[in-house]
């Protein structure tokens, strides 16, 4: 097998799996020797940031000397990125190797793996193999039936900001959602929560009572904005100072609950020197999230694709260019709410330009065209994404900047034409 043939192997699987539940990965597991049962994991779930919580926290504590899995979905620009360790990538021929090996115990399987639940279980035997001393694993959808959700009792559960995602599976209510989320906390597991509305934090309470797991929620009250440009942003945090590379107001709460997280790895006995925490957290880098990709003109990446990302858009937008004529290089996925995303996102767009994101999800640009023509701005179709990263640039002129938006499948494609691989 060649690395061509592994990724068509892993890509012909299906994403969801015939029913609900953790059977399929429990019983791939169990073959597998339970690999999960071996290492130390931070178990993070969410609708937003989650990603960029798995980031910071993946680099603070490399920065304390540990040698650090970080699992993540979906990828930019390369497969290989869903599973690093210390930032990079597992090799071609380590995926080679390990779908190799775990193939046939799957295809014995009477119930076939999904993709996810395949790469989950590639992963945790990298993982082990290459003796991480800690796992930071994201969940993929949900977290109560998520395959990630098989691992034992993590050293802490993170429940990010939680918003109207995925409702045709997790359910149409933010407390329904909420509920899903906390499926990963386990039995006397500490949570770590990034501050919710009412509804969604007593949802999480209930979990935590009933599974004596103890709570910390962040206290954004605590967090105060000290400098803030393109090049990056001070902050602190229950009166300590920290610097982030990563850009909105958004990153400053994400980086709140890694702060938080911190505390209490530090109360079961974790050694993070306060230096080692600076540094982890201003060199943690999280492309396709508000990310500045290229400065004449400005041009910012964003895979935000539901109304909470795009309301978080917006805020930045306005913040960081004020006066900038905004061209917005636009993609959807069709199940995606866009009506509503694009309601918020109008708020901040001087013209449109249109692709179709690279996923047999997507909406087609001319489709989306004709639903954004209802706003009354210039929208400008493009047969592929290159050529509209260029026209959305060229729209953007000298006193303009742009902003691809929509879907993070559309984001690695937008970084490879701003040469950023």
């Amino acid at each position: 097998m060649d690395l061509k043939q592994a990724l068509a192997y892993i890509d012909g699987l299906q994403w969801f799996g015939s029913k609900p539940g953790l059977e399929r990965i429990g019983e791939l597991l169990d073959k597998l020797d339970r690999p999960q049962d071996k290492l130390r994991f931070i178990h993070i779930a969410g609708t937003n940031g989650k990603g960029s919580c798995a980031a910071m926290t993946a680099s603070v504590l490399k920065a304390a000397g540990h040698r650090v899995g970080l699992y993540t979905s979906p990828y930019l620009y390369r497969f290989q990125e869903r599973m690093q360790i210390n930032g990079k990538p597992i090799p071609d021929a380590d995926l080679i190797a390990l779908v190799e090996r775990v193939k046939p115990l799957a295809e014995a399987m009477e119930d076939h793996p999904t993709e996810f639940e395949m790469m989950t279980a590639v992963a945790l035997l990298w993982f082990l193999q290459e003796k991480c001393t800690v796992v930071v694993l994201e969940v993929g959808l949900g977290g109560r039936f998520d395959a990630t959700n098989v691992i034992p009792a993590p050293e802490a559960a993170v429940i990010m900001n939680i918003g109207l995602d995925h409702t045709a599976i997790l359910g149409d209510t933010l407390e329904k959602i909420a509920f899903e989320k906390a499926g990963i906390i386990k039995e006397g597991t500490p949570v770590v929560l990034y501050q919710q509305t009412p509804e969604v934090t007593a949802v999480i309470e209930a979990v935590c009572r009933e599974r004596h797991a103890e709570l910390h929620i962040a206290d954004f009250s605590q967090l105060v904005p000290e400098f803030d440009s393109l090049e990056g942003q001070t902050f602190t945090y229950r009166g300590e100072p920290y610097a982030l590379s990563l850009l909105g107001a958004f990153q400053l709460r994400n980086a709140a609950v890694v702060l938080e997280l911190v505390q209490v790895l530090r109360q079961k006995g974790w050694v993070l020197d306060q230096g080692d925490v600076e540094h982890g957290l201003y060199a943690a880098v999280w492309p396709g999230r508000f990310e500045l990709a290229r400065e004449d003109p400005p041009f910012i990446v964003d895979g935000g694709h539901n109304p909470q990302c795009a309301e978080a858009v917006v805020e930045n937008l306005k913040h960081y260019f004020p006066e900038s004529r905004r061209v917005l290089l636009v993609g959807v996925l069709r199940d995606k709410d866009y009506p509503r995303i694009f309601e918020i996102l109008d708020r901040a767009a001087d013209e449109y330009v249109c692709v179709t994101p690279d996923s047999p999800r997507a909406l087609p640009a001319e489709e989306l065209a004709e639903h954004l023509k209802r706003y009354g701005k210039p929208v400008t179709v493009c047969g592929s994404i290159r050529e509209g990263v260029f026209a959305a640039m060229d729209r953007a002129g000298g006193d303009g900047m742009a902003c691809a938006v929509g879907s993070l499948y559309m984001a690695g494609a937008v970084r490879e034409a701003l040469g950023l691989y």
